[in-house]
């Protein structure tokens, strides 16, 4: 278990991003380390799964690859299957689901090719337990396993995260359209807010939604391990070993730094909506940082900085499906926005250009940090971007535009 093959998939565009904080993670060496087209593989140990699982927030879930095969037919993915030794990792008694991804395979159907998968990892266990075979659960198994098929090569791969990693344990209350944690905390990276600052500057969401940036960010400042809030799917695999993950999440336990008593806000996040702010509070409360954000209601293009002397400004804002999902103007306030953003963004236009005119008055000093599908935002609002980080958000391909803010003027990049 010291030399595994593990694979960890990412949205396109943080790649780079994850390479970075799996070396931070792990401390392995550079060449243990590779970027991948949508993910990051490296070579460790059992240990640095247990730790990519428990701190990692950029990735979606952690696999071990256990085969790497060629194939042409549906026949040589159950061979390559049989030729895993599954039950080094769990017992027949646990469930299992197996699912497939596919780019430029010749197969017919993905769902057959899952199916000659399983009939194989169960069949293996007949020989090898006795007649004994898992069962099947497509809901909540205990066992995932994902095949990933290229034009010519299978790779086969068990799953030792369970949930997806973007579900950290705390959130409970959320709106219309939440956005992930994990693309939160890229935002974060891709900023650079938290790149070795013993000294972090104040960092503000002025649409926050359920507050999910401002908590990234608070467990950042607070160095609160991702997963500390859940459990994983390792936990019931039989390499693992109780008193070392104990010892593991207790390192993690003792790094953690909270503000002294009285100390000042770091972090701040405001909505339109305070039935969303209310939301944010509570998340906030669950995953241990309601001390160090301080959330407001308030419209973003009326709200003033909540800080003197600049800042971070990060933030998703409404945009073309959000704003769709929320309904139009006139709609009751109980969506994400409330009826006046709405009504003044039903197209995604004159907010920008409103809240464009609210910054270059009243945020001299701050960096804006925006997340959008519309590769035209900058001319939109009237602003040139100096940098432009490509991000996708689920199926949307985005932009994260940086805008460096002066009084009544942009910065030139």
């Amino acid at each position: 278990m010291n030399q595994l093959h593990l694979f960890l998939p990412c949205a396109a565009g943080v790649e780079d991003l994850l390479v970075a904080e799996c070396q931070a993670i792990t401390r392995l060496p550079a060449q243990a380390i590779s970027k991948q087209r949508g993910g990051v593989l490296l070579r460790g140990s059992w240990r640095d799964v247990m730790l990519l699982n428990l701190h990692c927030r950029l990735a979606q879930r952690v696999l071990v690859q256990l085969g790497l095969s060629e194939y042409r037919h549906e026949q040589d993915l159950y061979r390559a299957a049989m030729g895993v030794a599954w039950e080094i990792w769990f017992t027949p008694k646990q469930s299992i689901k197996v699912e497939v991804t596919a780019q430029h395979s010749p197969l017919n159907s993905l769902n057959f090719a899952a199916l000659k998968i399983k009939d194989a990892v169960c069949d293996r266990f007949r020989e090898k337990a006795h007649g004994v075979r898992p069962d099947v659960n497509t809901q909540w198994p205990d066992v995932r396993i994902y095949a990933h098929l290229t034009t010519d090569a299978c790779a086969l791969y068990i799953d030792t995260s369970g949930e997806p990693l973007f579900k950290r344990g705390w959130r409970e209350a959320t709106g219309d359209a939440p956005l992930k944690e994990t693309l939160a905390a890229a935002m974060l990276a891709a900023s650079g807010w938290a790149a070795g600052d013993d000294d972090l500057p104040p960092l503000y969401d002025p649409c926050c939604g359920s507050g999910t940036i401002a908590i990234e960010a608070a467990q950042i400042a607070c160095n609160i391990a991702a997963g500390s809030l859940r459990r994983f799917a390792f936990e019931k695999y039989l390499p693992f070993q109780a008193h070392v993950w104990s010892a593991i999440r207790q390192e993690a336990a003792d790094a953690v730094v909270k503000p002294a008593p009285g100390q000042k806000a770091l972090i701040y996040g405001s909505d339109v909506s305070h039935r969303m702010v209310d939301f944010a509070q509570r998340n906030a409360e669950r995953a241990g940082v309601a001390d160090v954000i301080e959330f407001r209601g308030g419209d973003a293009l009326q709200r003033m900085p909540p800080i003197e002397g600049g800042g971070v400004m990060v933030l998703n804002p409404p945009y073309g499906e959000r704003i769709e999902v929320g309904g139009v103007a006139g709609a009751a306030q109980t969506g994400r926005y409330g009826a006046r953003e709405l009504a003044q963004t039903e197209d995604g236009g004159d907010f920008f250009n409103q809240l464009a005119s609210h910054w270059k008055k009243n945020y001299p000093g701050w960096t804006a940090w925006m997340l959008t599908p519309d590769l035209k935002l900058p001319g939109k609002m009237r602003l040139k971007e100096s940098r432009r980080v490509p991000m996708w958000n689920g199926p949307l391909e985005c932009r994260l535009f940086r805008f460096d803010m002066v009084a009544g003027k942009m910065a030139k990049p």
